[in-house]
């Protein structure tokens, strides 16, 4: 089953590394679409505003902050696998 993960829009060159390792990506906009997620990579910034920083998801919900997109990719896995 493949994982759908939620990457801000901001965070281009995350997206592509996690469609790289054959993860299904889709964009956060809005509460809405972190619903539809296993598990989110947020910038950090925009956590309250998104309604993200109240548990609408069962995953996790990474901070990419200061994190290189090796770094979220190696978190996203570590928790899937």
């Amino acid at each position: 089953m493949s994982r759908i993960i939620g990457v801000e829009e901001s965070l281009s060159n995350i997206e592509d590394a996690l469609k790289a390792k054959g993860y299904e990506v889709i964009q956060l906009r809005n509460e809405e679409d972190a619903k539809k997620c296993d598990a989110c990579i947020i910038t950090g910034q925009d956590r309250d505003v998104m309604g993200i920083s109240d548990p609408v998801i069962e995953g996790p919900v990474i901070d990419a902050n200061g994190l290189s997109a090796n770094d979220v990719v190696q978190r996203v896995e570590k928790y899937f696998h």
